[in-house]
């Protein structure tokens, strides 16, 4: 291995290799200082790589699929949540994924986790970072790597305010007066935050809120101690990286200060660090931004290995709703090639709400207001962000996504688990890697109660079950929850054993009836062909299979999700209320 003071010469040649790719992207960033940032990179990245970290495996196949939770969602009496989890994971979720995203569970002040104090600790009421690897011995594990802020409360902001080196020059300040009225803002909060530091009182960058200070990456410093923070997580069993908020990294006066060339430029650094130390570990970056935005960060198959279909939740939302298909449909054909060694991240439902930006340009306003009114009515909640005219507008409704779907636009009927199973079957048919809440996959309602505790909209979406109060609703036939999560366990298995849905199988939007949402899956390899079709109103639909020109030439086809055999002339079929047929060929 070689470290800071190894003549170039010398080194290995993957890492002359690195080296060279590293300094294409820190030339960009810190063109008076880029060999000198690189080789402190490689002394960084030598000391940390595996020893098992040559040669690439598969990146993702059918049978990958996420489930995201906090670190506390289980709690048990006299165990550490982690470990609570641990056992949930494994008697109740077992293979049915292949991965865990716990949301952040290092010391935080604000924001359930994305407010870091310390990026290298476990919260010591969570457990430690045994009980991490523990779940990563198991599961390919994400962490968040919070890159754009920290705590006030962390070391870091402590020793800015005491003027102290080096994380006195770790953060932005600027004049009061400083015009950023062209900075893009995701919240209706202040953007220049007063803080009383020993150089008197200063105005620091705050994108989020007054308790996230935003860190400065035009300090080299800064970006050195990130990478370490991600190496640590590699170390510790991480196989997936979710960037937050990354959208927001770079900061350039007179600007947006969203999407900057640099910030494209620190991705790519990342993804060329993590391919060298570790190739099988997938980089997801976060951007709750309209759709071109968001997939920029695939940028040439060289930046994030995924990113979110933050339209996604929003859309199949809108169109269980209103039972129409017409604006998913649209949204869904005009989505572009994927470049090579990407995919997306499929997600109905997350720790945050069901953002609503990504509906620009695809929805009108005045659908957007009333998606918002029904939500309303179900119990939830809509966030607001700030604009440069002054003017706020919907930025994210705060909702369990099982009560979103507990009527249409008419109001709540009888078809709540039904409509719910859809919007997940929709999910589990496009092609990518999907990504199910913990409270999705469990179908938890509306936490009203959480909400008047912490104050915050978010927490609806956000409850904390206790382990013997779960497994006994899982346990009775009765409970929406059984249903719920035995149905979509049975679709998560049916979907692992079927290459059509591999990520990266051929998908076409077959146009319909707007009652109807269908996707044809066709497998790389042997051509095999999946007609996955939705019924996405409360009415019974007429299928006509033989006017679909895909299916014309075959005789047989079977519904993976009943097991029935389809007759030799292809008829008509009615589907039921909110049903979800995947039809595959078939051979006797």
């Amino acid at each position: 291995m070689s470290d800071i003071s190894t003549p170039a010469s010398e080194r290995p040649a993957d890492e002359a290799r690195l080296f060279e790719k590293m300094l294409e992207h820190v030339r960009v960033l810190y063109p008076d200082r880029a060999e000198e940032v690189c080789n402190r990179l490689l002394a960084l990245i030598s000391a940390s790589r595996s020893p098992s970290s040559a040669g690439r495996p598969a990146l993702w196949d059918q049978r990958d699929a996420l489930v995201i939770t906090y670190g506390d969602t289980i709690l048990a009496e006299g165990q550490p949540p982690l470990n609570a989890l641990n056992t949930f994971l494994k008697q109740y979720v077992g293979d049915s994924v292949s991965g865990v995203h716990i949301l952040p569970f290092f010391p935080f002040s604000s924001d359930d986790g994305f407010s870091v104090i310390d990026y290298r600790t476990v919260r010591a009421d969570l457990g430690d970072w045994q009980d991490i690897r523990e779940i990563a011995a198991d599961y390919k594990l994400m962490i968040d790597l919070v890159i754009n802020h920290v705590s006030r409360e962390s070391l870091w902001f402590y020793d800015y305010v005491a003027d102290r080196t080096p994380a006195r020059d770790y953060f932005i300040d600027v004049a009061p007066d400083t015009d950023v009225s062209q900075v893009t803002r995701p919240r209706n909060t202040p953007l220049l935050v007063p803080v009383n530091t020993h150089r008197g009182i200063r105005h620091v960058w705050a994108t989020f809120s007054e308790d996230q200070i935003d860190v400065n990456f035009s300090n080299p410093d800064v970006l050195l101690e990130y990478i370490e923070i991600l190496l640590h997580y590699v170390n510790q069993g991480a196989q997936l990286i979710r960037l937050d908020a990354i959208g927001y990294l770079w900061k350039r006066p007179g600007t947006p200060c969203v999407h900057l060339p640099e910030t494209h430029e620190v991705v790519k650094l990342i993804r060329d660090i993590l391919s060298f130390v570790n190739p099988g570990c997938l980089l997801l970056t976060e951007t709750n931004v309209p759709h071109k935005e968001n997939i920029s960060y695939f940028g040439n198959g060289d930046e994030a290995h995924m990113v979110y279909q933050f339209a996604l939740p929003p859309l199949v939302l809108h169109a269980l709703n209103r039972g129409t298909s017409a604006h998913l449909v649209e949204w869904a054909a005009g989505l572009t090639p994927l470049p090579p060694n990407c995919t997306y991240l499929n997600f109905t439902a997350s720790h945050d709400g069901i953002g609503l930006r990504a509906l620009e340009g695809i929805l009108s306003l005045n659908e957007i207001s009333d998606l918002v009114d029904s939500m309303h009515r179900f119990g939830g909640f809509v966030s607001m962000k700030a604009n440069p005219d002054g003017v706020d507008t919907p930025y994210e409704i705060n909702i369990s996504l099982f009560d979103a779907l507990q009527g249409t636009r008419r109001g709540p009927d009888q078809w709540q688990v039904e409509r719910f199973i859809c919007s997940q079957a929709i999910m589990f048919s496009l092609k990518g890697i999907p990504a199910i809440y913990l409270h999705s996959l469990i179908g938890t309602p509306n936490d009203l109660h959480g909400v008047e505790l912490s104050g915050r909209t978010r927490s609806i979406n956000r409850k904390k079950w206790q382990y013997d109060e779960l497994v006994d609703l899982l346990g009775s036939d009765n409970t929406p929850q059984h249903e719920v999560y035995t149905r979509l366990k049975q679709l998560l298995a049916i979907r692992a054993n079927e290459a059509c849905f591999h990520p990266d199988s051929d998908q076409e939007i077959v146009y319909s009836a707007n009652s109807l949402f269908v996707v044809l899956r066709t497998a790389k390899d042997s051509g095999q062909r999946l007609l996955a079709v939705h019924n996405i109103t409360q009415a019974m639909q007429p299928v006509i299979l033989n006017m679909y020109p895909e299916l014309s030439d075959k005789t047989r086809w079977r519904d993976l999700i009943t097991g029935d055999v389809l007759p030799d002339i292809l008829p008509l079929i009615n589907l039921q209320p909110y049903q979800t047929m995947w039809l595959s060929e078939y051979q006797e």
